[in-house]
């Protein structure tokens, strides 16, 4: 159109100017005005046309890949939850997250952008150099040859800057890494005095991180100069060689108009051969990790869905297992029985293999051989979710979410209401703790729990795990870090509210007040001493001596200071 447009005044110009004095002028004026007016309208509506075709297509690609991006990310995080601990302890946190976030990005960009600039390239291509070519082949060939040199250039700088981006997102997750840790353990970078050397350590990273993003800088500065000089070349030649053609009567001027029109219509495709290309590989190497992780099977397999209650008899017969990624053997031959309501104390060295009991009757790990049988029952064969969900468990590592007192403790169940939840912080003995604090159950709980003292933890997490009313209850040092007035209160209730329950408490600690039916001691991940509180005091062992220091630094404690 604008060729047409172009020569029809190249053409009527001429013979305007001889028309000068006579009447006809003005009619050819007005003819030639209205052509113009016409090309000019026409010009604009297959503007809009154009405009409203790219904005159905992006429609069409760019939301279908954020839906795509959607999907995979719930995909992903469900995976993940369903993988083992022995996964988890394999691959750090960061890794899984930049799978699911930088990863899942990369690959967007490619179902996205690249595959709509891909789309776009190879049909302006077809349309554009078909009428490129129809019109004349020397001036085609001239017009774009600058454009090849354009995208090798453009790959090339590309891929550097794909190389240095990368680096840049390496030097800001140890950034990131640096500053969560010293959030996180601010009381001790102050109790240590710590706030310039940690300063100094962040500058220090700081000044990296500049450097790699001054160098990203300087390359994409060279980016677009190179584009404007090697578009320009393409425009001066298609002038050039296109007037030596209107001067040879090959061509007509509006064609040199046209084919400026269409370098400039190519130039973004052809720019963009090296962006896709580069897209495409990083989109390629993203999903190969995101399907690393996607094919890995859960260790730890789900048969059967069965939700009902346990009664609560548990049974170890010759259990072992070793940790897979050490080969550390944590529970050697192991064999007891618990029945309905029965309560044992699990309690030895550090490393005897006390938690890792805990974790094979929850099954966050199966048996290297043996077996555990619940109700009769291997645990292989319960309904996984419902076996889990029937056990109350507080893991010796507490862990609170980044919410309300009160949504903390009815994680364990989401159905209690706001009187049950203060009812059973009641019977952790945390219910004071909380009512005394600003906002009462509704504070905010700090990242990992921070706003709360080490013992209010613990005793949010009991009150969790009781809020779940479950059929066995699992303590793993739950009481370490509360005084002894509480500790007294919690052992109350869970002698009282407990008494039908299976409970298995794994301690440091001699509990005289609670009615334990058995103790077992380990020792290297076997039974050393077994029996009652009576009989292991009778045997003399491990266990005797531990009650004998604990009595002596219990009768210390309560000893008044000499003055004088």
């Amino acid at each position: 159109m604008i060729r047409q447009a172009l020569d029809l005044v190249i053409e009527n110009i001429s013979t305007y100017q001889l028309m000068e004095g006579f009447e006809n002028q003005a009619v050819m004026y007005s003819v030639v005005a209205k052509s113009l007016l016409f090309f000019g309208v026409l010009v604009l509506i297959l503007a809009l046309i154009m405009g409203i075709f790219m904005y159905f297509m992006r429609q069409t690609i760019i939301v279908m890949s954020r839906l795509i991006e959607y999907d995979m990310r719930k995909e992903i995080f469900a995976h993940y939850e369903k993988l083992s601990l022995a996964f988890y302890k394999r691959n750090n946190t960061g890794d899984l997250m930049s799978r699911i976030t930088e990863d899942v990005s990369k690959v967007r960009m490619y179902l996205g952008p690249a595959v709509l600039y891909g789309i776009n390239l190879v049909s302006l291509f077809i349309l554009v150099i078909s009428s490129m070519l129809s019109v004349s082949l020397e001036l085609t060939l001239y017009s774009l040859l600058p454009l090849p040199f354009l995208s090798i250039s453009i790959y090339y700088v590309s891929s550097l800057i794909n190389k240095k981006s990368e680096d840049i997102q390496i030097q800001l997750a140890s950034l990131n890494s640096t500053s969560q840790e010293v959030y996180s353990g601010i009381r001790v970078v102050k109790s240590y005095v710590q706030e310039i050397p940690m300063v100094r350590f962040f500058s220090g990273q700081s000044d990296v991180y500049k450097d790699k993003t001054m160098g990203l800088a300087r390359v994409n500065a060279f980016f677009f100069p190179l584009m404007v000089l090697l578009i320009g070349a393409s425009t001066l030649l298609t002038v050039y060689v296109g007037g030596i053609q209107v001067t040879k009567g090959n061509i007509t001027p509006g064609n040199i108009a046209e084919f400026v029109i269409y370098v400039n219509m190519l130039t973004w495709p052809v720019t963009a051969i090296g962006w896709i290309a580069s897209i495409i590989q990083q989109a390629a190497a993203s999903q190969k990790r995101i399907n690393e992780f996607l094919n890995t099977e859960p260790e730890i397999q789900n048969s059967i869905i069965d939700p009902k209650s346990l009664k609560g008899n548990i049974q170890f017969d010759k259990v072992t297992f070793v940790y897979p990624d050490t080969g550390i053997k944590a529970i050697n031959n192991l064999s007891f029985e618990l029945q309905k309501g029965q309560k044992m104390a699990v309690i030895g060295k550090t490393g005897s293999g006390k938690s890792t009991l805990a974790d094979l009757i929850l099954r966050m790990y199966d048996v290297s051989s043996g077996q555990i049988r619940i109700d009769g029952t291997d645990i292989k064969a319960l309904d996984l979710a419902n076996l889990r969900q029937r056990i109350g468990y507080v893991p010796q590592d507490v862990f609170l979410f980044s919410d309300t007192i009160a949504q903390n403790v009815a994680f364990g169940n989401r159905d209690a209401n706001r009187a049950e939840v203060e009812q059973f912080t009641k019977y952790a003995a945390v219910y004071e703790d909380i009512k005394g604090l600003q906002d009462g159950f509704d504070t905010m709980v700090g990242e990992r729990g921070v706003t709360l003292s080490g013992g209010q933890k613990q005793r949010v997490s009991i009150a969790r795990a009781l809020i779940k009313k479950p059929d066995i209850v699992i303590l793993d040092d739950c009481l370490s870090a509360v005084d002894t007035s509480t500790e007294q209160q919690i052992l109350g209730y869970l002698n009282n509210a407990l008494s039908d329950k299976t409970t298995i408490i794994i301690t440091h600690r001699i509990y005289t007040s609670l009615n334990f039916d058995k103790i077992i001691v380990l020792d290297e991940g076997r039974i050393s001493e077994f029996g009652t509180h009576e009989t292991l005091l009778q045997q003399k062992g491990f266990y005797y001596e531990m009650f004998e220091q604990q009595k002596l630094e219990e009768e210390q404690s309560d000893t008044p200071p000499k003055t004088h």
